[in-house]
């Protein structure tokens, strides 16, 4: 099931998409640990990296 879903997606889109997820695992430890602005700048790059895979996707 998993190595379906890698051959649908691509290598590549998993390997960002793990990206995505632990900058959110991360910014919501940094949010709850009391690093309230440091949290909410880490999270942005998660919708800005899914926004350029996006892009690349139609792009081509």
């Amino acid at each position: 099931m998993l190595k379906n879903f890698i051959e649908k997606i691509g290598v590549m889109n998993v390997l960002l998409l793990l990206v995505v997820l632990s900058i959110i695992v991360v910014s919501e430890y940094m949010f709850l640990s009391g690093q309230k602005l440091e949290a909410i700048f880490v999270a942005f790059w998660a919708p800005t990296i899914l926004g350029f895979m996006n892009y690349l996707k139609y792009k081509k």
